[in-house]
Order: structure tokens, then sequence, then C-alpha cells
């Protein structure tokens, strides 16, 4: 897959998630943190729906969004991504860098907004820190995003089972913490936000300045003793 193919989108989508990231991130502030439009209504059913396998389950899941296992698979998006081993090493790097600045740069967001989680009582699980955006919701979301990117540049076609997969675990994950009772609806949308946003920023930074052999897919393979065949040039050229 072409750098032009592979990354083309990604400007469009990022600078618009971006937008509305920074539209509701203005929602929130000017609201003073309080809950908005649907967050009471989806906190409402969570707490009014958690039976104890669910609980645990939730649990297990929400654990999956923090720690070890992002950057396990931001190094995985990077070997996957990588056509040698000299590649593997630099796109390891790049994504793991990825992944660690945009969890800087969720965190310090979340400071200057400084909005208050839901109520503690509706808890069943432990969170700190303040609520805006969701640390977990960001964090998973750019790991399975990584990920996707890299399994769609290596394998275009016939991946499309294994991207849903990853999609649904970021997703799962930010909606653990809506049924944790952690962090409100809007909390999470904004980390989905704010983390499409991010992906977007450094894919156009690779697409504008790696070299393309780094992201191009592999090369084609030709029967011994044959060569690919161009089409001669124009000579009205």
């Amino acid at each position: 897959m072409s750098r032009g193919a592979a990354f083309r989108p990604t400007g469009r989508i990022g600078l618009g998630a971006w937008i509305v990231f920074g539209a509701l991130t203005v929602l929130v502030t000017v609201q003073a943190g309080r809950a908005l439009g649907p967050d009471a209504t989806f906190l409402s059913w969570s707490v009014g729906h958690r039976p104890q396998a669910a609980r645990t389950t939730a649990r297990g899941l929400t654990a999956t969004g923090t720690g070890v296992v992002p950057y396990a698979l931001a190094l995985l998006a990077g070997l996957v991504a990588g056509r040698t081993a000299r590649h593997r090493l630099r796109a390891v790097g790049l994504c793991v860098a990825c992944l660690a600045v945009g969890q800087a740069l969720r965190y310090g967001v979340m400071e200057l907004v400084h909005r208050a989680r839901p109520p503690h009582a509706d808890w069943a699980t432990h969170a700190t820190g303040y609520s805006f955006p969701s640390g977990h919701s960001t964090t998973s979301a750019i790991a399975a995003g990584l990920l996707i990117i890299a399994v769609t540049l290596r394998a275009p076609r016939g991946s499309a089972s294994l991207r849903v997969v990853i999609a649904c675990w970021g997703a799962s994950v930010g909606l653990t913490r809506i049924y944790l009772g952690v962090h409100w609806f809007t909390d999470v949308v904004g980390g989905w936000l704010f983390a499409m946003g991010w992906l977007g920023v450094c894919l156009w930074s690779v697409a504008r300045w790696l070299p393309e052999p780094f992201i191009a897919g592999p090369a084609r393979r030709f029967p011994e003793g044959q060569t690919e065949k161009h089409a001669p040039e124009d000579p009205g050229r």
C-alpha cells in the first residue's frame, strides 16, 4: 500500500476530530463539569444493571486499558508495520512515542478542564484524578488505532475480522468506564475524539516526513528471471 493511499484521509479525519473535541471541551468547561445530555441517563442505567458477573468482567476488561497492555500493543503495531529489522525498530519507537506523548497531552487537558467524576457512591471500581477526557478510553483507542493501522498497512485485504476485534476491544474499554460509574459518557466520547485527533497528527507526520520505503507495502515478487514490466514512456510528454 502506498503512502498516499494509506494516509491521505488522516489529516481530514484528525482535523475533524479535533474540532469536535474542542467544541465538547468548551461545552464541558462552560457547564462547570456538570452532567451533559445523556450523561445522567447512561450512569443511571449502569448503576441499575450491575450483576456480579458483569462487574467482574468489566473490571477485568477496564484493567487492560492502562499500564502494560496498551504499550505491548503499541510495540506489536511497530513490529507489524516495519518491513525490515531496522524499520521495525524505528516503527516501535514511533508507536510507543505516539502513545506516551498522547497520554501526556491528554493528562494536560484533564488538569486544565478539572471536571469532577460522577458521584463516588455510584463507582464500582477504583479511580483517581479528574474526569475529562477519560484516560483509559484515550489510551486504549490510541493503542487500538496504531495496531489497526499497522495491520491495514501490511494486509489491506483479508484483515477485516482482525481489525473489528481490535476496534471492539478499544471501544469496550471506554464503555466499561461508563458502566463502572467512574466516568461520564461525554468523558469517554472526549477520549475517543482526542485519540482520533492525535492519531491523525501522528499519521500525517509519518506521511509527511518518513521515506516512502518505510511505509510502503511489501515488494511484489516475480518468478525467477522475470521482472516487472513498465508501460513505455509517452513520447508526447
